[in-house]
C-alpha cells in the first residue's frame, strides 16, 4: 500500500472526478472493477460489481449504461499525426465489461448462492471506492452502528428489480420481506418483458436465488386484489412497498384500435416469454420507436425464422415486419444498437410517420394501418408537440398491429383497504419524492410507479430508496453513509503500454442468420478474457490524478510542454478572471498558476517525470463508506 495522507470527512475533489460512479444511479465503483479486470484481478471485480447492486450480472447484459455516457474517455480528443483534431474517443465499454466480470466469478459462473452471499458479505476491496454497499452495511449492523430490525413483516407488491432490490436490503437490515408477484415467475419485466435473445432466463434465476437465500420469501402466481385482499396484506405487514412497475400497454384511442389482432407489444412480450398462444398474422405493424418497439418487432422476426419443424413455436408463420416511428432516425429513442441489429435482421423501418387509424375488413380483421407525415416531433424546448402533415397519408397494409409507445400501471387492487392513497393523476400515486412515502401512513412505492418507465439500474436505486425510508418507518432512526477520504501517493505509478491509443473493442455479437436460428439464440456473446482486459486497460482511472506543489514549482512550464492532450496551461494570474476566488497569499500582479482541464488529462504521468523538482505527484482518492444511524 502506497504511503497515505490524513483521512479527510466527507466528499473531496479526487472523487468527483470519477464520472462513471457518480452517474450510477446505485453509485457502483465501475472504474474500480474496470480497473480490477485490466489487472487480471476477476472475481474482485465481480465483488465491487456487485456490492451496491442486486442484479449485477443482470445489468451486465441490458442496463443503459448511463456511466458509459459518463465516462471521460469518450471526451478525449483523438488527433492525427500532424496534431489535428480527428474526432473524440470513444467511452469504455463498462456494461460489457460488468457482464465479464459476472461471468468470470459471479452466478454465472457457478457456485451455489450460499457460496456467493459470504464471499459479497466479507469483501473489502484494498482500494475502496465510495459506495453505498452490501459488505459496508452487513458490517455497521454487526458492530452496533446499524439498530437492525426485530424481524418485522414488509410485504412488497411486485417482484421486479425495484420490489426485488428492496427486499434485498430489507432482508440485510432484519426485515423479513414478504414479495407477492402476479405473474408464475420472479422478476417482473425482466422475465416477460425482456426476450431470451437478450437475457437468458437461467441469469435471471441464479441473480434471484442469492437474493432468495438471504431469507426473501417470493409468492409467485399471486394477484393481489384477487387471490388477496388488499386490506389483508395491509394488515398483516408492519409496512408495504408497492412496486408493480408499469406492465400495462398504453392504448392510442385510434379509429379501429379495437378489436382482433391489436395488441400492446408488453402483452406480446408476455405471452411469447411464458409460453402462451397468441393469434399473430403474416403481416405485421410494430408502431413505437423505442426500445420495447423493437423487443417486439425482432421477436416476432425470430418467430418468421424459426424453421417449420418446429413444436414450440407460438405465432404462425409471418412474412414481413414494418416498424413504423413517429420520430426520425436520428431522433428514436432505441438504443443505437437495436436499431442497427433490427436492419440487420430484417426489419422495415418506416421513420417519421404517426398513425391515423387501423383499417378493418368485412370480417373484422386488420387490412391497414394509415399513417401521416410527421414534421416534426419536439419543439424547440424539447417538449413533445408533433407537427403533421394531413395531406401526406399513407397505408400500411397488415393483418396485426403491435402498439409499443408506453405502458401504464395497474392499481385497481387498492380499491379494497387503499382508499387512502392518493393519486397525483389517474393511475399514479402521489408520493414524496425523498422518502417514497404515498398520503397513507406505511405505505410506500417504488420503481415506475415512484419516476416513471426509466432504466433497470434505475428501479434497483428506487428500491433500495424505498427500503431505508421503510427502515426509519418502522425503527424510528435515519440511515446514513458515513465518507471518509484517503490520499495515497503512488511513487511508482504507470500505465499499460499504449494504453491511450487502444480504440474501443466491438463487444463480439453472433450473424443475423445465426440469431434467427432460435428464438432464444444470444446476441451478444461478451468479451473473451484477452478482450476485455485490453478494453478495461482503455480506463483512464480517474480515481487517480495530478497533483501540484505550488511551494515547489520553479514555473519552468515543462508539465505543459510535455503533455500529450494539452490539459495544462501555464497562466498569469492577472489572466484569470478578477472575480475568481483566490488564496489569502495569491499576488495577481506577481503569481502564476496552473489550469487544468480534467475532461482532456488521460493519467499518463508524463508531467510527474518530466517535473525537474518533484513539485508534481500522482494521488488517489480511497474513500471508504461505512453506514450509522441517526
Amino acid at each position: 500500500m502506497p504511503p497515505l495522507r490524513a483521512d479527510i470527512p466527507g466528499e473531496c475533489y479526487h472523487a468527483g472526478l470519477i464520472s462513471c460512479q457518480a452517474a450510477c444511479p446505485v453509485h457502483t465503483d465501475a472504474r474500480g472493477y474496470v480497473r480490477a479486470i485490466a489487472e487480471g484481478r476477476f472475481e474482485e471485480a465481480y465483488l465491487i460489481a456487485r456490492g451496491p447492486n442486486p442484479f449485477a450480472s443482470i445489468c451486465g447484459r441490458i442496463c443503459g449504461a448511463p456511466c458509459e455516457a459518463a465516462c471521460r474517455r469518450g471526451k478525449i480528443p483523438r488527433v492525427d499525426g500532424d496534431g489535428q483534431f480527428v474526432a473524440l474517443d470513444q467511452p469504455v465499454a463498462i456494461r460489457a465489461l460488468k457482464r465479464f466480470a459476472c461471468e468470470a466469478a459471479g452466478p454465472d459462473g457457478g457456485g451455489s448462492p450460499t457460496e456467493l452471499l459470504k464471499k459479497i458479505v466479507g469483501f473489502e476491496s484494498p482500494l475502496p471506492g465510495h459506495v453505498e454497499d452490501m459488505a459496508a452495511l452487513v458490517r455497521s449492523c454487526v458492530d452496533g452502528r446499524i439498530r437492525k430490525g426485530q424481524g418485522e413483516r414488509v410485504a412488497i407488491i411486485g417482484a421486479g428489480p425495484a420490489g426485488l432490490s428492496a427486499a434485498h436490503d430489507l432482508a440485510l437490515l432484519g426485515f423479513r420481506p414478504v414479495v407477492y408477484e402476479t405473474e408464475p415467475v420472479p422478476a417482473g419485466m425482466l422475465s416477460v418483458g425482456v426476450p431470451a435473445y437478450r437475457l437468458p432466463r437461467q441469469v435471471i434465476q441464479r441473480e434471484v436465488a442469492v437474493i432468495e437465500a438471504l431469507g426473501v420469501e417470493l409468492r409467485c402466481g399471486v394477484t393481489i386484489g384477487k387471490d388477496i385482499p388488499f386490506a389483508e396484506v395491509r394488515r398483516e405487514a408492519a409496512a408495504v412497498i408497492v412496486a408493480v412497475g408499469a406492465k400495462t400497454s398504453r392504448a392510442l384511442g385510434l379509429p379501429g384500435e379495437r378489436g382482433p389482432r391489436v395488441y400492446g407489444g408488453v402483452d406480446l412480450l408476455r405471452a411469447v416469454s411464458l409460453g402462451e398462444s397468441i393469434d399473430i398474422g403474416r403481416a405485421v405493424v410494430v408502431v413505437g420507436g423505442g426500445n420495447v418497439a423493437y423487443d417486439v418487432a425482432r421477436t416476432v422476426v425470430r418467430q418468421i425464422a424459426y424453421d417449420t419443424a418446429r413444436t414450440a413455436a407460438r405465432l404462425a408463420g409471418t412474412s414481413r415486419v414494418v416498424l413504423v416511428s413517429l420520430e426520425g432516425l436520428e431522433e428514436m429513442p432505441a438504443d443505437t444498437v437495436e436499431i442497427v441489429e433490427g436492419d440487420e435482421e430484417g426489419i422495415e423501418r418506416l421513420n417519421g410517420w404517426g398513425p391515423v387509424e387501423i383499417e378493418r375488413d368485412g370480417a373484422g380483421q386488420p387490412r391497414a394501418v394509415v399513417f401521416r407525415r410527421c414534421h416534426r416531433v419536439y419543439d424547440e424546448n424539447r417538449r413533445f408537440s408533433p407537427v403533421f402533415d394531413d395531406l401526406d397519408r399513407r397505408a400500411v397494409a397488415c393483418d396485426t398491429v403491435l402498439l409499443a409507445v408506453g405502458q401504464a400501471p395497474a392499481l385497481g387492487f387498492l380499491d379494497e383497504g387503499g382508499a387512502d392513497v392518493e393519486m397525483a393523476r389517474p393511475g399514479w400515486p402521489k408520493t414524496d419524492s425523498a422518502s417514497l412515502a404515498t398520503t397513507a401512513p406505511g405505505i410506500f412505492i417504488a420503481g415506475d410507479l415512484a419516476h416513471g418507465t426509466r432504466l433497470l439500474i434505475d428501479a434497483v436505486a428506487s428500491g433500495k430508496k424505498a427500503a431505508r425510508s421503510v427502515y426509519q418507518f418502522l425503527t424510528g432512526e435515519t440511515l446514513q453513509t458515513e465518507i471518509v477520504t484517503t490520499h495515497a501517493v503512488l511513487e511508482r505509478y504507470r500505465r499499460e503500454r499504449g494504453y491511450e491509443s487502444i480504440r474501443r473493442q466491438a463487444v463480439p455479437v453472433c450473424e443475423p442468420s445465426e440469431r434467427l436460428s432460435h428464438p432464444e439464440t444470444l446476441v451478444e456473446l461478451g468479451y473473451t478474457a484477452e478482450q476485455a482486459q485490453r478494453e478495461a486497460s482503455r480506463c483512464l482511472d480517474c480515481g487517480v490524478t495530478p497533483v501540484f506543489d505550488g511551494a515547489r514549482c520553479v514555473l519552468c512550464g515543462g508539465c505543459s510542454d510535455v503533455c500529450p492532450t494539452q490539459c495544462l496551461k501555464l497562466v498569469a494570474l492577472t489572466d484569470l478572471p478578477p472575480d475568481l476566488a483566490l488564496g489569502a497569499e495569491a499576488d495577481r500582479e506577481r503569481d502564476s498558476a496552473i489550469l487544468k482541464d480534467e475532461d482532456r488529462c488521460i493519467r499518463c504521468a508524463l508531467c510527474v517525470m518530466r517535473c525537474p523538482v518533484e513539485a508534481i505527484s500522482m494521488e488517489r482518492a480511497i474513500t471508504r463508506a461505512s453506514w450509522r444511524c441517526q
